[in-house]
């Protein structure tokens, strides 16, 4: 029944990842923990609060363990769905590139980035295409190279050429491939990861000496788009080419190019498609600065899934007419056991962890520093106190050298070591902060209130 929703079902459980040589340790492992949850709502109204709030808690979360990250737009890829946001620890060892803009908090990974399209140009008064006999360029870089050799009045470049790449494409369940041609300036490679997003969830492959043998209208390193639209190519653009746009390219023969091919009066593309690769220095999409590269690792992602699976099993919920309402979903997850890597990446030096006190293992690391019994009786009654306050401690009460303990300490991280050592003679222990490296002498009578008040805020 329409009472029974909103609902949101949730699992934190052991995952295994089928892969022959998992990466990067327990970032990556064969074996993870994952938090999932979906939510089920009655409208796209509905899913948007759902969204929203489970975007608010994974913020709420991520910030409470300080953690340095970025949110980020991203495609849905196979989970399908209208709206994506991945989050992202800021980290050079990150596997994940994403872009930023220099003047704004825009951000977004690379297959979710949005071409600023320019303004159409006039048409009216353009000169006309004209064929060039242009020998021995099949390359981008030859072709530049003739034409400004040519003595055609001006300066070319390779953004003033338009690449045409061929792909063919196949939707799920199907056998047959069709053909598309992939049309972007010249001075920019097409990013497979961007293409396949844009096509999703067609399967993409480049063609094949078959390919071009089954279709001789397609003259490699001279392909235009006269032919592809003669022949029924299906042509999408770069949003860059716009009407009024001059570009040079294939003439559809063996050695000839056509040069001021005008985009909107000589050939109109099928449609759009974000293919081309994102550089630094790019404008941003929201029209502030420019854009800079920079590596992440996902720590979360969230979608709003829509009707894509409630459709495929026909979840309906009776509405208050009695009439059925298709259910709407989103999915969302964190990597729990990914988090604990992120912690360590962000949190270290070159002596060991450094835990954020809200999830270190233990709140004090006591180092007995020194051989007199008195001494040790000493840190095992402070630890004894602190223990009965509520404060997690671990003693290190080991036969080694006070050197050895102290390296150990700073290697596992726990934000406050207590050092109780010759000092408790006169009366007073020291207190050290890992992650400053400050140190403070404290009086044994004062050091457990003073623990309490610093563990707890």
């Amino acid at each position: 029944s329409y009472r029974d929703y909103p609902v949101t079902l949730y699992q934190i459980q052991t995952k295994y990842r089928d892969e022959a040589r998992p990466r990067a340790g327990i970032l990556r492992g064969r074996e993870f923990v994952m938090k999932d949850s979906y939510s089920f709502d009655l409208d796209d109204d509905g899913l948007a609060r759902s969204y929203q709030a489970h975007r608010d808690a994974y913020v709420k979360l991520f910030d409470r363990l300080g953690l340095e990250y970025v949110v980020v737009k991203a495609t849905s890829g196979a989970m399908g769905g209208s709206a994506s946001e991945e989050f992202l620890a800021v980290a050079e060892t990150g596997e994940d590139t994403y872009v930023r803009s220099t003047e704004s908090g825009y951000a977004a990974n690379v297959e979710a980035v949005v071409t600023p399209a320019p303004a159409a140009q006039p048409i009216e008064g353009r000169p006309e295409a004209q064929v060039h006999h242009t020998p021995n360029t099949p390359t981008i870089e030859t072709l530049v190279n003739f034409l400004n050799d040519a003595g055609l009045g001006r300066t070319f470049t390779a953004a003033d050429t338009l690449k045409n790449v061929m792909l063919k494409t196949r939707q799920p369940g199907s056998a047959e491939w069709e053909l598309v041609c992939v049309a972007v300036p010249g001075d920019r490679e097409v990013d497979m990861k961007r293409l396949e997003a844009s096509l999703e969830p067609a399967e993409v492959a480049l063609l094949d000496e078959a390919d071009f043998a089954k279709n001789p209208f397609l003259v490699k390193g001279y392909i235009g788009p006269k032919a592809l639209q003669d022949n029924g190519v299906r042509y999408l653009a770069d949003p860059r080419i716009v009407p009024g746009t001059a570009w040079v390219t294939g003439a559809d023969k063996v050695d000839h190019h056509v040069v001021d091919l005008l985009a909107g009066r000589d050939f109109t593309p099928d449609g759009t498609i974000e293919a081309a690769e994102v550089r630094e220095g790019d404008a941003s999409p929201d029209g502030h600065g420019t854009l800079v590269a920079a590596r992440g690792i996902e720590i979360g992602h969230i979608f709003q899934l829509g009707r894509k699976y409630t459709d495929a099993f026909e979840v309906d919920a009776l509405g208050p007419d009695s009439k059925p309402i298709r259910i709407t979903m989103g999915s969302y997850g964190v990597g729990v056991s990914r988090l604990v890597g992120v912690l360590a990446e962000q949190n270290h030096d070159d002596l060991g962890l450094i835990w954020p006190r809200v999830v270190s293992p233990f709140d004090v690391h006591i180092v007995i520093a020194g051989k007199d019994e008195a001494i040790a009786a000493g840190a095992e009654k402070i630890a004894a106190e602190l223990d009965a306050a509520g404060v997690e401690v671990i003693l290190d009460d080991r036969k080694a050298t006070p050197g050895v303990k102290f390296a150990d300490a700073e290697l596992v991280g726990v934000p406050t070591i207590l050092v109780v050592g010759r000092g408790l003679a006169n009366g007073v222990v020291e207190v050290k902060d890992r992650r400053s490296g400050d140190r403070e002498e404290i009086a044994v009578d004062a050091v457990v209130e003073h623990l309490v008040k610093l563990v707890r805020g």
